[in-house]
């Protein structure tokens, strides 16, 4: 009876060497991988349907690129704001990372769960919001390096390239995030630094 029980635990998990496998895909782990993880602070969101629904992801097949839309504000800000969802219940809103004006990373969402932030694409995404100073949407240097240094490794960690990265715009036609919306040369200028980062990784 114990063994059956067991077999039913793990059926939706294998362990191997290199990470579990979570619906089907495995996240790489291991020290090739956290050589490179960047410098966060974990304050993972409280589960409720409004912004942690702790729902599974499938594998994970592009990172998106958002900005928050909300100058002036840290990364703790914008994580409070999704924290506060369960109780004012005013959208279903979120994000897997948040990267702030000082370069710091904030990771709201683990990895193999759904965040709220690119609507179709929620289930095989991980998202990262940036946030920026001004109303142009433009990062400054501290957000744009770690941008860089977390998406690089985000793509070391689920075998992409920097030609997986994606704006929530590709998805939607939203304008976000805004300043590589409106300076497409900005984005492909972007990718390539991540790509090269990468480069450094592997």
């Amino acid at each position: 009876m114990i063994l059956i029980l067991l077999a039913v635990v793990l059926g939706g998990m294998k362990l191997t060497g290199a990470g579990p496998i979570f619906n089907g895909y495995r996240e790489l782990e291991g020290e090739a991988v956290d050589a490179y993880r960047p410098d966060m602070e974990v304050e993972l969101l409280t589960p409720n349907p409004y912004s942690r629904p702790e729902t599974g992801t499938s594998r994970i097949r592009n990172i998106v690129i958002h900005y928050t839309a909300n100058p002036g504000a840290t990364a703790q800000q914008n994580r409070d704001y999704f924290e506060g969802l369960k109780d004012t219940h005013l959208t279903q809103a979120s994000s897997h990372f948040i990267v702030g004006l000082e370069g710091e990373i904030v990771q709201c969402i683990p990895t193999w769960e759904v965040a709220y932030a690119s609507n179709s694409r929620n289930g095989d995404t991980v998202s990262i919001e940036c946030c920026h100073p001004d109303e142009t949407g433009a990062f400054n240097q501290a957000t744009y390096d770690s941008m860089v240094e977390l998406s690089a490794w985000l793509c070391l960690k689920f075998g992409l390239t920097e030609n997986d990265l994606i704006r929530h715009y590709d998805i939607t036609g939203k304008i976000c995030p805004k300043y590589f919306v409106d300076y497409p040369e900005k984005w492909d200028e972007f990718c390539g630094d991540v790509g090269k980062m990468l480069e450094k990784m592997q």
